[in-house]
């Protein structure tokens, strides 16, 4: 069963150098048809399997930049959205959004919609990293709008930023987080740069082009962040992630958990009944299948129970509370230990990871190198 929803806007004023996800430049786009588009999709999903959607929790719009919407075309998705889904029981229904593009009547159709969460793509203070990332706005443009997005009534604001950019210093990413918890917001993601095929980076990097900090000065970076968030009070909950009590991501919450959720729209990605798929990534595509009918899926793979554990594994352990014993035996008929015991005595030895009698988690040193742990639960 859905525990939440993802819909995805791929539309951008601006195409970022880091980006990897689904996108395409807004203008010449069928944005209208695309909204309705996904209005029958969602329809068709729920009339198909009207169970999963009983109990959601969250919505998440996701991008893309979904403020790259006019906001008469974001009230018409949000009702959609509220015609075919429950709204009226969620905990949580954010938006992603670029600080400037959200205008003072975009923030209004937002709440009038139901979105009670915005996620904005700060990324850093300095306006020569900024330059570099492709990204167009101004730090006036994020107190600006911070400062309307309050006016209006939003009270729940994450912003993003990253570190192990090109070029950059450490000096930078602790200016960029001073200036970012001077903000005083409840939640903070921070997630060091990858550079993914396909992005304008990843050709630089092929060339030779992207100076990129040492693995050394990324860590340094992170044991900063790290610090700087603990002497604010806002606890780190996940590996990226920090909140103020009652402020974590539910919605993320979702993946790490891994739970199921429900994916709309081109290249949006679910897990339903136990499957995983993922619907055609062109918009040309997407709307064809809608047109058709059909729900736009181009791919579904039936995840095994050894596949559940191992994501289960590393996904969990993305998260400070780690992995119970007694979540993982209800949920699986089998004790963690007896699967993986030996290893988890080999990294407690190693100091990647703490056991009690909850579970395991992993330690400070263990977040450092996380995928390297999380490696160690593929079976």
């Amino acid at each position: 069963m859905a525990r939440g929803v993802y819909i995805h806007i791929p539309f951008c004023h601006q195409i970022c150098n880091y980006c990897d996800f689904n996108k395409v430049f807004f203008k010449n786009q069928p944005v209208d048809e695309y909204i309705e588009a996904i209005g029958k999709e969602i329809a068709l999903a729920v009339q198909q399997m009207p169970e999963q959607f009983n109990e959601i929790e969250t919505i998440y719009l996701g991008g893309g930049t979904p403020t790259a919407l006019s906001a008469n075309q974001i009230t018409r998705l949000l009702q959609l959205i509220n015609t075919f889904l429950p709204t009226k029981q969620l905990i949580e229904f954010s938006s992603e959004a670029n600080p400037d593009e959200l205008s003072e009547d975009k923030l209004q159709a937002l709440i009038n919609g139901g979105v009670n969460r915005l996620s904005m793509g700060v990324q850093s203070f300095d306006q020569s990293l900024l330059k570099k990332l492709g990204r167009t706005h101004s730090n006036e443009h994020v107190y600006e709008t911070i400062n309307k997005a309050k006016q209006v009534g939003f009270h729940n604001i994450s912003i993003d930023l990253m570190y192990g950019l090109p070029g950059q210093t450490f000096a930078q990413w602790e200016d960029t987080l001073e200036k970012a918890l001077q903000l005083n917001l409840p939640h903070y993601s921070a997630y060091s740069l990858i550079v993914e095929p396909k992005t304008i980076f990843y050709i630089q990097y092929a060339k030779g082009r992207l100076n990129l900090p040492t693995e050394d000065s990324e860590a340094d970076m992170y044991d900063l962040l790290m610090k700087k968030m603990d002497e604010k009070g806002i606890r780190q909950y996940e590996i990226s992630n920090f909140a103020l009590d009652g402020h974590i991501s539910t919605h993320n919450k979702i993946y790490w958990d891994n739970d199921e959720y429900a994916g709309f729209g081109a290249g949006a990605h679910g897990y339903l009944n136990g499957i995983r798929y993922s619907n055609h990534g062109p918009i040309k595509r997407y709307l064809e299948a809608i047109t058709e009918g059909k729900r736009p899926v181009i791919h579904s793979h039936q995840v095994s129970q050894e596949e559940k554990i191992e994501e289960q594994m590393f996904l969990g352990l993305r998260k400070n509370e780690g992995v119970s014993f007694k979540e993982f035996e209800n949920k699986y008929l089998i004790p963690m230990k007896s699967i993986y015991g030996d290893i988890i005595r080999q990294l407690v030895n190693d100091g990647l990871l703490v056991e009690d009698e909850a579970g395991v988690r992993l330690t400070r040193k263990g977040r450092f190198v996380g995928n390297e742990v999380f490696q160690h639960f593929l079976m």
